[in-house]
């Protein structure tokens, strides 16, 4: 029966059925049944059991207990035909380490339809084949009316999806070939296709109406409002291969690191206890405590890269990775912004190396030229070699000198350089205009320039300062010395800057010069109170 009609059923001995009846209920605490296959079985308020009037006789949808098995003498026979939750026979028979015919149809879900028609079908084959007589007709029958599910044929919305044009006839002759009723546009599900969703049944009927029209016969189009790369890079794609490229060309080498880590990590890199980046998305089913996580910062999977390496005595290690973090929301998802972290140690790493790879970057983007604030707070970084990167208001980065304790707590006794720079703010602040500048027609006059200062002022105010005040032929302004020691005056330093002054119609004199540095030194005194050197 269970292989004609795909309804699972148990015939039980009626004389070792105390009370005469069937009760379904779930264990209690402690029962236990030995079933047909010999097995003791220990039973939890989780699982749902046959029972007679005092014990149970069977664990519902998975197997029958021996203490109602049929023996050579019965002369009685009771038949039960059921249909449970597919979800609690399920996680009975994982719990019990048992799956049957029987567990393996249940936990798929059944046609409630079939559960009095296989009762029927084994009694008329009884008598068939002469096996017995069937009496007393049905002992007990406990159903929840079942409605049969009704549903809206909506064409155009099923069109819509599939983004055809196929009309209603059509899709009512295909819902009616796959056991389907149609009245008007009302659809009556089979009671087998417990599939169909109320919630979300115009794709599951658009679903259905494909498969039989023939997927090969639906045009193959883009989402509205969808783009297509032409068989070329989006510009997302393209801006990380540019970064990759630059990385690739300064000596990094690329790594993939896993998604998630433990929350000691946090400790590791110093993040104060209430810093935001340690509110994580937790992983429901990790692997391990070293996986239980979704990252926030890359900062700690790039420390462990280097520390490998360091540990593999492997020397001037340079690692970049282009990789994202997760942060939760509060609808349930998660933002995922991309990162691209740059981590190195060894000889032939400082920090105005890694200053220099992250320029490379801004130019290589054509990103107009950035400002840079030293950063005395990241717990994770030197306070006196760290420091932020700007392009206007935006923030890029952070980039510096890890803190000796931190590369200390990742065995690295070495200093260590990294820069964490935001994918987002890097493309946002692309520039894909491509300006052309026509070599120069006219000369231009070079002046170099030693300012005495504070040692507080730094080289980007001074630089700041000079471009404002040096007109419209100043072209460019850049360092080439920083000096402190004898004989300049203790707190102060020298910074020696060389000044390109040019015109675009003329030849510059030496009076036009001399007024655009004399604007540039009073400038600098009002402001800074420097002094030539």
């Amino acid at each position: 029966v269970m292989l004609e009609y795909g309804q699972p059923m148990h015939a039980f001995d009626f004389a070792c059925v105390e009370g005469g009846r069937i009760i379904v209920r779930t264990a209690r605490e402690g029962e236990t049944l030995q079933t047909l296959d010999g097995g003791d079985r220990r039973l939890t308020p989780a699982m749902l059991c046959i029972c007679d009037a005092r014990k149970p006789v069977g664990v519902a949808g998975v197997m029958g207990g021996a203490n109602s098995e049929i023996e050579g003498d019965t002369a009685m026979v009771l038949f039960e035909s059921a249909n449970f939750d597919g979800t609690s026979i399920r996680r009975t028979a994982a719990a019990l380490n048992m799956r049957t015919d029987a567990s393996s149809r249940y936990e798929k879900g059944l046609d409630h339809t079939m559960t009095l028609k296989a009762v029927n079908r084994a009694c008329e084959l009884v008598e068939l084949l002469g096996a017995g007589e069937v009496v007393g007709g049905v002992v007990d029958a406990i159903a929840a009316p079942q409605e049969p599910l009704k549903l809206l044929l909506d064409a155009d919305r099923v069109n819509r999806i599939l983004g055809t044009e196929i009309p209603e006839e059509t899709m009512a002759g295909i819902l009616t070939s796959l056991g389907f009723r149609l009245d008007g546009r009302m659809i009556t599900v089979p009671s087998w296709r417990r599939d169909i969703s109320p919630a979300h049944y115009h794709n599951d009927i658009a679903e259905e109406v494909a498969r039989i029209y023939g997927f090969n016969k639906i045009p193959t189009t883009l989402m509205n409002g969808a783009s297509t790369t032409q068989g070329g890079f989006t510009a997302e794609q393209k801006a990380e291969r540019a970064m990759g490229a630059v990385c690739r060309s300064a000596g990094y080498h690329e790594v993939i690191t896993y998604s998630f880590y433990s929350p000691s990590a946090y400790d590791m890199v110093a993040l104060p206890k209430d810093s935001p980046l340690r509110k994580a998305i937790t992983i429901l089913n990790p692997l391990g405590e070293d996986t239980s996580t979704m990252r926030t910062t890359m900062l700690p999977s790039m420390m462990e890269g280097l520390a490998r390496n360091y540990n593999l005595r492997n020397k001037n290690v340079k690692l970049y990775e282009l990789g994202k973090t997760y942060f939760a929301r509060a609808d349930g998802l998660a933002d995922e912004p991309k990162t691209l972290v740059m981590g190195a140690f060894g000889d032939d790493i400082d920090f105005f190396r890694m200053k220099g790879v992250i320029e490379a970057i801004l130019l290589d983007l054509r990103i107009p030229e950035a400002e840079y604030k030293a950063e005395k707070d990241h717990p994770s970084y030197h306070p006196g070699r760290c420091a932020r990167v700007y392009t206007g208001s935006t923030e890029i980065g952070v980039f510096g000198q890890i803190h000796p304790k931190v590369a200390k707590n990742y065995g690295i006794p070495e200093p260590v350089y990294m820069a964490e720079l935001s994918f987002d703010a890097l493309f946002g602040a692309r520039s894909t205009v491509i300006e052309y500048t026509p070599l120069p027609r006219f000369p231009a006059v070079i002046r170099d320039l030693a300012l005495v200062c504070d040692q507080r002022i730094t080289v980007g105010e001074l630089k700041g300062c000079i471009t404002a005040a040096g007109g419209e032929h100043l072209e460019a302004c850049e360092v080439f010395d920083v000096y402190q020691g004898a004989p300049i005056p203790a707190g102060k330093k020298s910074v020696a800057f060389t000044l390109t002054l040019r015109a675009e119609d003329l030849t510059l004199t030496d009076d036009h010069a001399n007024e655009a540095i004399f604007n540039i030194l009073n400038a600098l005194q009002r402001t800074f109170g420097i002094t030539i050197r």
